[in-house]
């Protein structure tokens, strides 16, 4: 009876130290990142063309190379593939 006892709160002990020293994780895969940086790069475009539509100064082709350079920069440098860039001559 003893030894039960003792299993159980051996086994008790074991458990309430393995749930407690558990880190807090996220399950955040590769994909998931990437999309939300897709996300963050376009909402940040979306945001730059809006400031240069509300100044005046600048022309609708201006403000969409703002938004472009925006979204370029915000791109993450290590893209296993990347697009060939295309040719002004065509």
């Amino acid at each position: 009876m003893r030894q039960s006892c003792l299993r159980r709160v051996s086994v008790a002990m074991a458990a309430a130290f393995t749930f407690l020293s558990v880190a807090q994780t996220f399950a955040q895969t590769q994909g998931m990142e990437r999309r939300n940086d897709r996300r963050n790069a376009r909402q940040s475009g979306r945001a730059a063309k809006n400031a240069c539509k509300a100044g005046d100064e600048k022309t609708r082709v201006e403000c969409r190379q703002q938004k472009r350079a925006v979204k370029n920069s915000a791109r993450p440098l290590n893209q296993g593939t990347t697009a060939p860039a295309p040719n002004p001559a065509q």
